[in-house]
């Protein structure tokens, strides 16, 4: 599919999510709420904030969220660094992002800045889009709840949905599907679970970059 294709689609999911009416998560509940409030904004920065050749941490949208917030300071994205609002954000690897730029721009690039260039040139409101759609607002789940949640519905910052199929054998199969149906869903990394456990921020890492329309 042509960059140009991708950047129209987008722009229409992004406006739809920001006229959207505000829906209550199916997100699964837990009696006893985390209380601390570090922000995965810190989390993401702590390593000093730079590209490397590690591909399985997470510097490309530590990047991309930085970039958007830099454009637009008054983003939603910002809720990544208010650690007193509960959220749970699933977060593309930087091998994730590797092979979305291969699937625009048919090629494989080599290095972590150059994928990011090549991210960050879809546009801004594009990479706010696709950032939203990987934070679910107002809940705090963790792998355990996630994997007893097969079926539900996650509202996203973004106002599309996600939806949760999961299993637990030796280690939890948690399968996320979005709107694109025509290709592979991501799957959350049963080796990077819950980020920043304890607080009302968390984070899963993922092995896709998730997708708020059909491409």
């Amino acid at each position: 599919m042509s960059a140009r294709r991708i950047l129209s689609a987008l722009a229409v999911a992004g406006l739809a999510g920001a006229l959207a009416a505000p829906a209550a998560s199916a997100a699964p509940t837990s009696t006893t709420a985390p209380t601390g409030t570090r922000s995965l904004a810190a989390v993401l920065t702590a390593d000093g904030n730079q590209f490397d050749r590690n591909w399985y941490d997470y510097d490309i949208v530590t990047e991309a969220a930085l970039a958007v917030l830099g454009a637009k300071p008054t983003s939603k994205v910002g809720v990544l660094a208010d650690g007193t609002v509960p959220l749970t954000a699933f977060l593309p690897n930087d091998r994730a992002f590797q092979s979305l730029v291969a699937d625009v721009a048919g090629s494989r690039l080599s290095s972590e800045k150059a994928v990011f260039d090549a991210v960050a040139g879809l546009g801004i409101d594009t990479v706010e889009t696709v950032l939203l759609y990987h934070v679910v607002p107002g809940a705090t789940i963790t792998s355990k709840q996630a994997v007893a949640a097969n079926g539900a519905v996650l509202t996203t910052a973004q106002g599309g949905t996600l939806t949760v199929r999961s299993y637990s054998r030796y280690l939890p199969i948690i399968e996320l599907r979005d709107k694109d149906t025509d290709d592979r869903n991501p799957f959350v990394n049963p080796f990077a679970l819950d980020v920043n456990k304890g607080n009302k921020q968390i984070a899963h890492g993922i092995t896709g970059v998730l997708r708020p329309v059909n491409l």
